[in-house]
C-alpha cells in the first residue's frame, strides 16, 4: 500500500506521541507499504514553528528532514498536476494544507494516514484512525 502522512500524523510518529494508534504505527513501521511525506507537510510545520504554534528539539529545517530520513519515509514533491487539481476540489475543507495533501493523495493514488474526519469527505482514500 502506498501512504501519505497527514503532517499530524507524520510528528506524531516521530515523536512517540500516544495519540497515533498502534495500528496505524504498525501500519507505517509495515515494510510492505510505501511511506510518503509531502514537501506540504514540511512546509506547514516550519511555517507553525515560526508562529511559535510547533515547539521542535532542534531548527525545522534540519529535524524534520532527519526525521522523515532516520524512519525510511520517502519525500513528495508539490507538483502542478497535483495544484491543478484544486481548481475541481470542493470546498469542504478551508486548510491551503490539507487541500494541498488531498489533491496530491488523489493525484498520486495514496491512502491519505489522516486522522481529520473532514477529508473523509473528499474523493480519496483516507485511512481512518482506527
Amino acid at each position: 500500500m502506498k501512504l501519505l502522512l497527514d503532517t499530524c500524523i507524520f510528528l506524531w510518529f516521530i515523536s512517540g506521541d500516544k495519540r497515533l494508534t498502534d495500528s496505524l504505527r504498525e501500519l507505517i513501521c509495515d515494510p510492505h507499504n510505501e511511506v510518503f511525506l509531502s514537501t506540504v507537510s514540511i512546509w506547514e510545520s516550519i511555517v507553525k514553528h515560526q508562529l511559535g504554534k510547533l515547539p521542535l528539539p532542534m531548527p525545522p529545517a534540519e529535524y524534520l528532514p532527519e526525521q522523515r530520513k532516520r524512519h525510511h519515509i520517502s519525500s513528495l514533491p508539490l507538483d502542478e498536476d497535483s495544484v491543478v487539481r484544486l481548481s475541481n476540489l470542493p470546498d469542504f475543507h478551508r486548510d491551503p494544507f490539507d487541500r494541498m495533501l488531498i489533491c496530491q493523495a488523489i493525484q498520486h493514488r495514496l491512502a491519505l494516514v489522516t486522522t481529520d474526519s473532514i477529508i473523509r469527505s473528499y474523493p480519496v482514500n483516507a485511512m481512518p484512525p482506527d
